[in-house]
């Protein structure tokens, strides 16, 4: 019986760690040149968005980055004119002349 308890937490704890790092594997599938519309359909909804002038800023909040829950980070995807040309966690800034800076976490 003891095995069967074992095992069923291991599956469980499986399982747990496949879908925690679901947001991580997301945003391994944004490439530049993306359009709106596949950013949206691969990361869903954003948690904030920014605009300036040509370009815009999809912020995805409190993210893991990988499967441990310590790892957590803001996630970005910038795009302009409606093209995808940068993405991944770090911070946006907004330069005086309405263009926004992604600064990458090192």
């Amino acid at each position: 019986m003891n095995k069967r308890i074992g095992f069923s937490v291991f599956l469980m704890m499986l399982c747990i760690t496949v879908l925690s790092c679901a947001h991580g594997s997301k945003m391994r599938k944004l490439y530049p040149g993306m359009t709106k519309q596949e950013v949206l359909k691969t990361l869903g909804n954003p948690d904030g968005y920014q605009k300036a002038g040509e370009y815009e800023a999809f912020k995805y909040a409190n993210k893991l980055m990988s499967g441990w829950s310590w790892d957590r980070a803001d996630n970005y995807a910038i795009l302009k004119e409606g093209i995808l040309i940068e993405y991944g966690a770090g911070n946006i800034r907004v330069k005086d002349n309405n263009i926004i800076v992604f600064v990458p976490l090192q």
